[in-house]
């Protein structure tokens, strides 16, 4: 009986908030000059940072952005520059929840999306990082800004192999980098919020 009732209760509460039941975490596509990257972002875990993100992706500033920092075995790195190395202007940067979305699960492994920023850890604004590694030493560990982390809030479900491949792109310097830079720019054509499902 006591099984029924909470079957109930359950179908009467998706009834009276359908959207509860099926919400799903908003997807967005990198159209790259490699291929498309397609990320799965979690508000539940890291809330303030996918809307920022979000935000930059409905506002076009990704378009024409490039990888401008990629090394094989850790990271891909873009979103703040353009292919003539003119970085774009930012909003205010947005606060680290690296603690939050540790604690939910979302870590700095392979295919995770991170944010990048300075040595102030409440700096970042719209560089972000997809991770190739597991790269445990970007966690979060400790509150202090030395062991604060970087906050992964996704991760790449389809498009992984574009990522290994911009990853194992022959680079060098460039512009005001000294290295990394991808010889190639491997340019973000568009970034754009695919329609729920």
């Amino acid at each position: 009986m006591f099984r029924h009732v909470v079957a109930i209760a359950g179908v009467a509460l998706a009834l009276a908030n359908p959207m509860a039941a099926v919400a799903a975490n908003p997807q967005v596509e990198l159209d790259t000059t490699a291929g498309k990257i397609r990320l799965e972002l979690y508000p539940d875990a890291a809330p303030k940072t996918v809307a920022n993100f979000l935000e930059y992706v409905k506002s076009g500033h990704y378009k024409g952005t490039v990888f401008h920092r990629v090394i094989d075995g850790f990271m891909i790195q873009g979103g703040g520059f353009t292919a003539e190395y003119w970085q774009k202007p930012t909003k205010p940067p947005v606060a680290n929840e690296a603690q939050a979305s540790s604690k939910a699960g979302i870590l700095n492994a392979p295919g995770t999306i991170a944010m990048a920023r300075t040595a102030d850890p409440n700096s970042a604004t719209a560089q972000f990082f997809i991770n190739v590694a597991d790269n445990k030493f970007l966690n979060f560990r400790s509150p202090d800004p030395q062991g604060i982390g970087y906050t992964a809030f996704g991760k790449v479900v389809d498009g992984m192999d574009v990522v290994a491949k911009i990853a194992k792109s022959p680079t060098g310097g460039g512009g005001p980098f000294p290295k990394d830079v991808p010889q190639t720019p491997i340019v973000i054509n568009a970034a754009t919020l695919l329609p729920a499902k």
